[in-house]
């Protein structure tokens, strides 16, 4: 049975009871070599076999262990929404393919000047993409960016009225919009839950959970829709993106602090109640 949202605290003595310790040694004793004793099986093959007893019938996608998951989520990040400043689709847009490469930090400092200066996807429309790099140079890769962004705005302007459109097939037709801008927009703006942004943080802890085996964003994707209730989609994504900023951190994750410590057997766990799986990792 799963336990609480409260995760077990770690004993500041360093001994923790209870535990399991992530790079525990096993010590192999010797078989006994009395006559007319039968030898005793190694501490090693002992503690193989009662792992295997313990992990016996575990399923990672059991539908009350994904539902526990998004409780304890919703309890965490009730509110979360896409950290990227905006104030209509085409911000958001905009913001979306400034993003790559890049932190939500990093592209709200760019974005409120870039706003000012060109207001309207009209005014992005009539510029010529060197015009815009000297704006977004700090947002990496600006010259593919800009290159985007002024194709992107051309093409709302020219096919859809100077609307950034709500349908996926649409979207995936603007310059520099791939899948994941596509549901980034419309889910955060329009409120469509048309598939599961899918950006590192997802990538990376949706592999910890069990969730997904798979590296591919669309493979990712396509493994959450299964297992996550739709009407979750966007908000799914926002939480583990926010999980992954704030708890689960690729370098040092926060094990002790998170509150799914003990539905989660992620092989690089920096801290464990339950035993760990060394294939649930990125």
């Amino acid at each position: 049975m799963v336990r609480g949202i409260t995760p077990r605290q770690p004993a500041k003595t360093g001994r923790h009871e209870g535990t399991r310790r992530v790079q525990s040694t096993i010590v192999r004793k010797p078989a006994s070599k009395g006559r007319g004793r039968q030898a005793r099986a190694p501490v090693a093959t002992r503690a193989v076999s009662k792992l295997k007893s313990a992990t016996r019938g575990y399923n990672p996608l059991a539908p009350s262990r994904v539902v526990e998951i998004l409780k304890r989520l919703d309890q965490t990040y009730p509110d979360v929404t896409c950290a990227l400043h905006h104030n209509s689709a085409w911000e958001l847009v905009v913001a979306t393919i400034l993003s790559a490469q890049c932190t939500d930090v990093r592209v709200n400092i760019v974005t409120p000047e870039l706003f000012k200066k060109y207001p309207t996807v009209q005014d992005f429309a009539r510029l010529k993409p060197e015009q815009m790099e000297p704006d977004i140079r700090t947002t990496g890769f600006f010259r593919n960016k800009a290159k985007s962004l002024v194709g992107a705005a051309k093409k709302v302007v020219e096919n859809f009225g100077g609307q950034v459109p709500d349908e996926m097939d649409q979207l995936l037709t603007l310059p520099g919009v791939a899948r994941k801008t596509a549901n980034v927009v419309l889910g955060t703006w329009f409120k469509k839950n048309v598939g599961v942004v899918v950006d590192t943080h997802v990538t990376r802890i949706s592999n910890r959970l069990e969730l997904s085996s798979g590296t591919d964003a669309r493979k990712i994707e396509q493994d959450l829709m299964k297992v996550v209730p739709q009407e979750k989609w966007t908000l799914f994504s926002h939480q583990i993106i926010w999980h992954g900023r704030k708890i689960c951190i690729a370098r040092n994750p926060k094990c002790a602090e998170c509150p799914l410590e003990n539905v989660c057997h992620a092989g690089d766990k920096t801290w464990s109640t339950v035993e760990i799986h060394k294939n649930a990792r990125l």
